[in-house]
């Protein structure tokens, strides 16, 4: 960054402008990506399972069992809606957060393990234990990380020439991340020709 904003002013800025973009790039549902997947399989205690602390949304979610039963994920009015507490339990077809819980529609009836796939909150890149190279942001889209903290530096460098250069590279390499997550969740990775 310091080379590129050929500023040597900004230097003890420029962790701020790392940090402030990263916060702003897990905001974003559409930037959440498979080097952010965590699965799990906690078991329903009391009707709820806790949300995670780095949680930052559900992928999906389902009851394992023989076989397994999906969870769809709907809003806490329409899980109420459908199943008002004190419902009659039975095998759960729904999943809704409240607060720090998921809750289940209709209430469990026994106790069950959801196999949950959600997308967790990394290390930020400035927190990471080991080099913050080998982070994944850093290793994966660098680019992404640089363009969009060197736009973190627009409040100190204002008027500077390239800014539009930067929001065009950052743009770009963000829809190209977007779709590099989009074609790998609904299309799957190419097939592999096997020669004989």
């Amino acid at each position: 960054m310091a080379d590129w904003l050929a500023r040597s002013n900004l230097t003890t800025f420029i962790p701020n402008f790392i940090q402030n973009w990263e916060s702003d790039f897990y905001r974003e549902p559409k930037n959440f990506g498979r080097w952010m997947e965590v699965a799990d399989d906690p078991v329903i205690a009391s009707s709820v399972i806790t949300v995670p602390s780095d949680y930052l949304g559900l992928k999906y979610a389902y009851v394992s069992g023989s076989p397994s039963s999906r969870l769809d994920r709907v809003s806490l009015n329409q899980l109420y809606g459908r199943y008002p507490r004190g419902m009659a339990p039975g095998l759960p077809e729904w999943i809704s957060r409240e607060a720090g819980n998921f809750v289940f529609g209709p209430p469990p009836d026994s106790t069950y393990t959801i196999h949950r796939v959600y997308w967790g909150k990394p290390t930020l890149i400035r927190n990471a234990a080991t080099d913050a190279s080998a982070h994944f942001l850093i290793t994966d889209c660098p680019d992404i990380c640089l363009f969009g903290s060197l736009l973190q530096a627009v409040q100190f460098i204002k008027d500077d020439p390239r800014i539009p250069i930067w929001q065009g590279m950052h743009d770009r390499a963000i829809q190209s991340y977007r779709r590099l997550m989009r074609d790998e969740d609904t299309s799957g990775s190419p097939i592999m020709e096997v020669l004989a």
